[in-house]
């Protein structure tokens, strides 16, 4: 339950962030929060991660309600007493539903967080994909420790194998 609310927690914060954005800003309206290196921006996307498939709906629909499925199914079958996958898979669920609601309500994604790294300019993005790229990360963590965990049961701590 504590996944589903976690996850529920991601969607109404990206809800709400996408909601006043699109009630008091004008596409393409930019408000410095720090110069230089953090912009709050009204876009909008109708594609993928950095505009890519443009368009492409319901190519996105399907995808989406599959990974959906896919993260619910693993949250039930894999999650059980491992709290970062759990996690990790919570916050893509919530960040994969997040963006589903606008393209489904309207037929766009609205991103807003704008940012410049190093002076790249970096592509807009949003709460949703945020949760998206931490629960991928966190999910990359928790593969690193089971593998880790599996070469120690193998080998032992000290790298030599035991018969």
């Amino acid at each position: 339950m504590f996944y589903y609310l976690t996850a529920l927690f991601i969607i109404i914060l990206d809800q709400i962030t996408k909601w006043l954005i699109v009630k008091n800003m004008y596409i393409g309206e930019s408000i410095p929060v720090i110069d230089d290196f953090l912009y709050i921006t009204s876009h909008r996307n109708r594609g993928a991660a950095w505009g890519i498939l443009q368009g492409q709906m319901w190519f996105f629909y399907v995808i989406t309600v599959i990974v959906i499925i896919g993260l619910i199914y693993y949250l039930h079958k894999a999650a059980k007493g491992k709290m970062l996958l759990g996690i990790s898979l919570a916050f893509m669920l919530g960040g994969a539903i997040g963006n589903f609601i606008d393209r489904v309500f309207r037929k766009e994604v609205v991103d807003f967080i704008h940012s410049y790294i190093f002076s790249y300019n970096f592509p807009v993005f949003n709460i949703a994909d945020s949760a998206l790229v931490i629960g991928v990360g966190l999910l990359m963590i928790q593969m690193i420790r089971e593998e880790r965990q599996s070469k120690e049961k193998t080998y032992g701590e000290n790298g030599t194998h035991h018969s």
